[in-house]
C-alpha cells in the first residue's frame, strides 16, 4: 500500500472528501465518529450530520465566506451521529478549488465530546454560544445577527442558566474545554 493510502486509512482523525457538501469518500475513523461504516456515508448529504437545517445553512454560509478568502477553514461545532446523538466536533477543511470552495474539499473531523458536554440548545442559542466563545461582545453579536444587544444578553442569560455557569468567563472556559470548568446543568 502506498504511504498516502495508509495515512488516510489509518489516520486517527476522520477524513472525508466532499463535493458540494456531499460525502464522496471517507476513511474508517470518519465513519466511526459518526456511527456507521464507510460505505454508509458515500453520497451522503452533510445536512444529515448537522443538528438542524438552520445549523447546516448558517455554518455553511460562514465557512463559504471564509474559504473565499482563505482555502483553509476550521471551527468547533455540534454535529449529529447517524443514531441522532449530538456531539462536539473539531472540523478543519481545505478547498481544492479556490473559486468554488465547496465544489471539492478535504475535511477532517475530531470528536471532542469527551471535553465538552452537549446541552439541549436551540440553533440560535448555539450560534450565540459560538460567538461568545470567540470573545465577541453582545453588541458585536447583535450586529452580525440583526438582533438587539439586549436580546443577545437574554440568550446569554439562558445559556448560563442551562449550563450552570456563573459568569461569561466560566461559560467560555467550560465550552472551550478548559480544565476545572465543569458547571453543573
Amino acid at each position: 500500500m502506498e504511504f498516502e493510502t495508509l495515512a488516510i486509512q489509518f489516520a486517527p482523525v476522520g477524513i472525508t472528501l466532499t463535493e458540494r457538501r456531499i460525502v464522496r469518500n471517507c476513511n474508517p475513523a470518519f465513519a466511526e465518529i459518526f456511527g456507521g461504516q464507510p460505505e454508509e456515508f458515500t453520497d451522503l448529504d452533510l445536512v444529515q450530520l448537522y443538528p438542524s437545517i438552520e445549523d447546516y445553512i448558517r455554518i455553511g454560509a460562514t465557512g463559504l465566506d471564509r474559504m473565499r478568502e482563505d482555502p483553509v477553514y476550521s471551527d468547533e461545532r455540534i454535529m449529529r451521529r447517524l443514531d441522532d446523538t449530538l456531539f462536539w466536533c473539531r472540523v478543519r477543511g481545505r478547498s481544492l478549488i479556490k473559486d468554488e470552495p465547496f465544489a471539492r474539499a478535504i475535511w477532517t473531523f475530531i470528536d471532542i465530546s469527551a471535553e465538552r458536554r452537549v446541552f439541549d440548545l436551540s440553533p440560535r442559542e448555539r450560534e450565540v454560544a459560538m460567538h461568545t466563545c470567540q470573545g465577541r461582545t453582545a453588541k458585536e453579536i447583535a450586529r452580525d445577527l440583526g438582533l438587539s444587544h439586549r436580546t443577545i444578553e437574554q440568550y446569554r442569560a439562558q445559556l448560563f442558566e442551562k449550563t450552570g455557569a456563573a459568569n461569561k468567563a466560566e461559560f467560555v472556559a467550560f465550552f472551550m474545554g478548559m480544565p476545572g470548568a465543569n458547571p453543573e446543568p
